[in-house]
C-alpha cells in the first residue's frame, strides 16, 4: 500500500509540474472488485442457492457469512491513498446475491464512515448473482441508472448478469459507468468466446446510446469480463487499445491492463497462468484534455494480505473456499483501481 501511495503522489507531482504551478487538483479513485460469491445464508434460489445455506455443501452459516463481510470490508478499507483519503469515489462489484449483502457490507465498522451508497438491480442470472455499484455521495452524484439484459436470439433460455449503467457527476464531470460480469469460460475459452463477444457488443450498444444522448461525457467500462485485454471481446468488439495514443474516437477505449498483463501481473491465476479479467477501460474523454478529468494511473491491488502465503498456490488470491475447504479468505480475484485527476478552480 505504501508503494502505491508513493508512486501515485509522485505521478501527481509530475502532472502538476507539467500543467503549471500554483494549481489545486482533485484525484478520484474508480475501482472494481469481484467479491466471490457474497451470498447470504437464506436459500432463495432453489438448487442454485442451496450450496450457500447452512444445510448446503459449504455449510454456509452466520459465522462464515459475517466473516466474509468483515474480510470484504477490510479489503475495501485499504483502497485509499494519500491523495484519496476517503477511499474510492466508485466501486463496481460482482458476484453479489442481493442488495442485503451490500447493505451489510457498507454498514461494517471498517468502512461505514465513508457512508457508501448502493446501486443494485436483481438480474435474471441462473445462479442468482448480480453486479452492483457502491459510491461515495460526497464525490459522485447519481443522475440515472439503466440495466441491459444480454439476450441470444438462438438461445431464448440463456440467462446471465445484466449490465448496469450508472450515469452521474464525478465532481463537475459527467461520467457513465457500465458494470459487467460477462459469461464464464465454462465449456472452454474458444467454445464460449461468442458469449463474451455478444456481451461486449451489448456494451457498445449502450456506449453508442450514451454518446448519442450526450457526446461530452466520460464512459468507464468495468467488470469481471472473463477475458483478457487482448481477447477478441475486449480488443476487437470493444475496441480496447493497448496504447493511449491509439484511442482516436469518443467510442474507443484505452485498456491500460493490457500492458500490465504483459508484465506478468494479473488478477486471478489458474494452473500457473495469470489472467487479468478484472478490467476498467476508459473512453477517449479521459485522455489528454486537461480541462476535465484525466487518466493518471491504474493499479492491481494485490496486497499481501489478499494472497495465499504458502504452498503450491503461494501468491495466488486467497479465496473463501478451496476444494470445498473454508479458508476464511477474501476473493479469488484481486481488485483493480484507476485514478483520475482534475484541476480544481479556485474561487
Amino acid at each position: 500500500m505504501k508503494k502505491i501511495t508513493t508512486i501515485l503522489a509522485a505521478l501527481l507531482l509530475i502532472f502538476i509540474a507539467a500543467t503549471g504551478q500554483n494549481k489545486q487538483y482533485q484525484v478520484y479513485g474508480v475501482c472494481f472488485y469481484n467479491l466471490e460469491n457474497l451470498f447470504d445464508t437464506i436459500n432463495n434460489n432453489g438448487k442454485y442457492d442451496l450450496e450457500f445455506s447452512p444445510s448446503g455443501a459449504r455449510q454456509w452459516n452466520g459465522q462464515k457469512y459475517w466473516s466474509k463481510i468483515h474480510n470484504m470490508a477490510y479489503a475495501i478499507s485499504h483502497f485509499t491513498s494519500d491523495v484519496t483519503p476517503m477511499g474510492p469515489a466508485i466501486i463496481g462489484v460482482s458476484e453479489i446475491e442481493n442488495i442485503t449483502v451490500l447493505q451489510d457490507l457498507v454498514r461494517h465498522d471498517l468502512i461505514k464512515k465513508w457512508r457508501l451508497q448502493i446501486v443494485h438491480h436483481d438480474s435474471p442470472d441462473r445462479r442468482g448473482v448480480d453486479v452492483g455499484l457502491l459510491y461515495n455521495p460526497r464525490l459522485f452524484r447519481v443522475l440515472n441508472v439503466t440495466n441491459a439484459t444480454l439476450t441470444l436470439p438462438d438461445n431464448p433460455g440463456f440467462r446471465t448478469r445484466d449490465q448496469m449503467c450508472v450515469t452521474g457527476m464525478l465532481g463537475s464531470d459527467k461520467v457513465s459507468v457500465i458494470v459487467n460480469h460477462w459469461p464464464s469460460r465454462l465449456g472452454g475459452q474458444e467454445q464460449s468466446s461468442y458469449l463474451r463477444e455478444a456481451a461486449a457488443a451489448r456494451v457498445m450498444q449502450t456506449v453508442d446510446s450514451l454518446l448519442a444522448d450526450d457526446p461530452n461525457q466520460g464512459i468507464i467500462v468495468m467488470g469481471d469480463l472473463n477475458d483478457d485485454p487482448q481477447d477478441k471481446s475486449c480488443a476487437v468488439v470493444m475496441g480496447g487499445k493497448k496504447k493511449m495514443n491509439d484511442v482516436k474516437e469518443p467510442r474507443q477505449f484505452y485498456n491500460p491492463w493490457w500492458a500490465t498483463l504483459d508484465k506478468g501481473i494479473g488478477t486471478l491465476a489458474y494452473r500457473g497462468q495469470w489472467n487479468l479479467f478484472d478490467q476498467i477501460m476508459i473512453s477517449h474523454y479521459f485522455l489528454g484534455d486537461r480541462s476535465h478529468l484525466t487518466y493518471l494511473r491504474h493499479e492491481v491491488m494485490n496486497f499481501d494480505f489478499l494472497k495465499t502465503q504458502e504452498g503450491d498456490y503461494a501468491g495466488y488470491p486467497l479465496r473463501t473456499f478451496s476444494a470445498g475447504r473454508f479458508l476464511n479468505g477474501y476473493s479469488d480475484h484481486f481488485p483493480t483501481q484507476v485514478f483520475l485527476v482534475r484541476e480544481v478552480k479556485r474561487p
